[in-house]
């Protein structure tokens, strides 16, 4: 049964866009609506915004230049462009070193240019709690590799990944080295400008800016290969006229972002954790050591996550069991099974994903309703009803 109550913690999939993006975006729309590469009035009047939000950006991530910003249109763009370009300008080396949790549109691109001979690929395994197996990811580093991909920080446990010491390495092969940042951008100190980091992904729509608009990063010095060729937007390196609304947008959302509380979000969200763990056996969170502020990711065990799902939404609350960019499928996550999560807990897990905009009485929500909700689907499970007769 449905009830007043809306509840929204599935902020990794996507952020409610923040009212003073809104507002700073539609000037945009209906009176600086020139293109920026104009060189009458009406575009000129749109290109200091565009900078302004680049430099936003650049303040965000801690680059020391703004124009190693190019504006793209998400996070699946910039994780393209990076790997390709990549390959593209690295002569002489065909290889590509990622991880076994990375994002689809790391690892989907990556299977597919092994597929059709563009790259040999070396997939790094994680250990339960998601910590990479580092022995394994400097045998895989040689004078062939092109690039090395690795998240800052994972979409579905918020497991944050060491890409400083990563990067690092990297650079002992002559490497390029990029990081899909998209879920780290505005939860977690960047700082790319101390870092080996060559290239680093983000999405404006992960940090309560609007949906189709993200950008790269790409060190000054670093060989770039444009993916889309045109135009000489954004000094060449991605044609098409720019989506100034977006971009504007963007800036907003990234100077907001400097602003958020993440404490308090983290203070919540263990708060949320520790309830489920108390309120609810067989209950077990999923990677371990450094996380996100916002994430939770917790598996009951002898239940399935998209039963609890449907019943959480009734009751008004939004979470999910992983990436949105994998919804639908039957499979269970890659990433927790890379986690080796066991099989009784890995069709039961959930991703509560929080932002800003959490508040108490959303927490208190999901503490007051998914005990019984959980206690419900089990009652339909053999195996948990011979478990409880075991335990009994």
């Amino acid at each position: 049964m449905t009830t007043n109550l809306r509840a929204y913690l599935d902020n990794n999939a996507t952020t409610r866009v923040d009212p003073q993006v809104v507002a700073a975006m539609l000037p945009f729309f209906t009176e600086d609506f020139g293109n920026a590469s104009s060189t009458h009035e009406f575009g000129a009047a749109v290109a200091p915004a565009l900078k302004a939000a680049r430099q936003a950006v650049q303040a965000l991530i801690g680059a020391e230049f703004d124009h190693e910003v190019i504006f793209t249109s998400g996070g699946t763009e910039s994780n393209t462009t990076a790997l390709l370009s990549a390959l593209d300008t690295q002569a002489g080396r065909d290889e590509i070193v990622t991880s076994a949790v990375e994002h689809p549109a790391v690892l989907n691109l990556c299977q597919h240019l092994e597929k059709i001979g563009r790259a040999k690929i070396h997939v790094i395994p994680v250990n339960e709690a998601g910590d990479l197996d580092l022995e394994a990811y400097r045998a895989a580093l040689s004078e062939k590799t092109a690039v090395v991909s690795i998240m800052w920080a994972n979409n579905e446990t918020g497991k944050i990944f060491p890409v400083a010491e990563l990067a690092t390495l990297a650079k002992t092969v002559g490497a390029l080295f990029h990081t899909d940042a998209v879920q780290a951008t505005g939860k977690i100190a960047l700082n790319v400008k101390d870092k080996a980091i060559d290239i680093l992904s983000l999405s404006g729509h992960k940090l309560h800016g609007p949906k189709g608009v993200g950008a790269l990063y790409v060190k000054k010095g670093v060989k770039f290969s444009p993916l889309f060729r045109g135009g000489k937007q954004e000094r060449g390196r991605r044609a098409g006229t720019e989506n100034a609304p977006g971009i504007v947008g963007l800036g907003a959302a990234a100077k907001l972002a400097l602003e958020a509380d993440y404490a308090r979000i983290a203070a919540l969200r263990d708060r949320l954790q520790q309830g489920l763990a108390a309120a609810i056996p067989c209950a077990l969170v999923n990677g371990g050591g450094a996380r996100l502020p916002n994430t939770l990711n917790i598996a009951f065990g002898y239940a399935d996550s998209e039963a609890l799902l449907h019943k959480l939404d009734r009751t008004g609350i939004a979470a999910s069991s992983g990436s949105a960019c994998a919804s639908g499928s039957m499979e269970p996550s890659h990433v927790l099974r890379a986690l080796r999560v066991p099989p009784l807990y890995l069709q039961g897990a959930l991703r509560f994903s929080l932002s800003r905009d959490t508040t108490d009485a959303e927490i208190d929500a999901v503490l007051q309703h998914l005990p019984a909700i959980v206690a419900s689907a089990r009652e339909k499970s053999p195996l948990w009803v011979e478990f409880c007769k075991k335990t009994a």
